[in-house]
């Protein structure tokens, strides 16, 4: 008779770490968002949707989000060049650059918003030689998006890093000798491989672009209807003791954002089915 010896694991068994792990999220993830829900629940439904659907509302959504998907396709196109640069060549001072990419963590987002607009503004380094040519950045939407593509591009380097590095040369060695020009090699045989990468970390720099605000405070001028984002409303909310108001617009950005980052997650496990079954 053969006896089944238990698998012991230096962690605790599945139902156990299964469990630290729902309440874990439950605590710092669950319950906060929750407060959303039961928080706009103190409004009728016509209050809630009259909130929701103010002219100077609508303005900030179409400002975050239109900013936040436009930066981060900006940070998918380069922050691919950036990362293929630090992982296929050696050059002088490329650990250098390889830790300037990190800047972004580091720097609180006041700092970077300050910066950026000491940089941009009509008086600055940069947008004095711009403002003859009739190209404003401070103060305007073009501003925005300038700071969300300033803090969402590591979120793309670092994601695409490890799948460029794990990229097996001898298939595009192969793709060569088999006939496939440049372009054929890259949009055929790299971008598929790397296309799971490459959308998790535009995911990842839109999820952080709708949500920032540090930055964007400072750049933007804060104009209703105009450079005004959803975060900088909700706070305003607040400071006018509009609790309730505050939380119907976050909740609004919350469903939203959960709709967009859901459907890019279906992309990106569609892309990564598609390329193991072509594999």
């Amino acid at each position: 008779m053969r006896f089944a010896l238990k698998r012991h694991s230096v962690l605790p068994g599945f139902g156990l770490t299964l469990g630290y792990t729902l309440l874990y999220l439950s605590l710092i993830v669950l319950l906060p968002l929750s407060a959303l829900f039961f928080k706009s629940a103190e409004l009728s439904m016509a209050e809630f949707w009259s909130t929701v659907t103010n002219p100077r509302v609508v303005a900030s959504y179409k400002l975050t989000f239109g900013a936040s998907l436009i930066a981060a396709t900006i940070n998918a196109v380069f922050g691919f060049a950036v990362a293929w640069t630090l992982v296929r060549y050696r050059f002088p001072g490329r650990r250098l650059l390889d830790a300037i990419v990190d800047l972004p963590f580091a720097l609180p987002t006041a700092v970077s918003g300050i910066a950026l607009t000491a940089i941009y503004s009509q008086h600055g380094w940069i947008g004095q030689y711009l403002e003859p040519w009739g190209v404003k950045v401070a103060f305007t939407p073009l501003g925005i998006t300038l700071a969300l593509t300033f803090i969402g591009l590591p979120f793309v380097v670092r994601t695409l890093q490890p799948a460029l590095q794990d990229l097996d040369r001898e298939t595009e060695e192969a793709a060569a000798i088999l006939g496939a020009n440049r372009f054929q090699t890259f949009t055929r045989v790299i971008i598929p491989v790397v296309l799971p990468a490459l959308l998790t970390g535009f995911a990842l720099a839109f999820a952080r672009a709708i949500g920032e605000y540090g930055s964007v405070v400072f750049i933007s001028g804060n104009m209703p209807m105009r450079t005004e984002i959803a975060s900088l409303l909700i706070i305003s909310k607040l400071e006018q003791h509009d609790t309730a108001g505050a939380t119907a617009i976050a909740l609004v950005m919350l469903l939203s954002s959960f709709v967009l980052l859901a459907a890019i997650n279906g992309l990106q496990w569609y892309a990564g089915r598609r390329h193991h079954g072509l594999s």
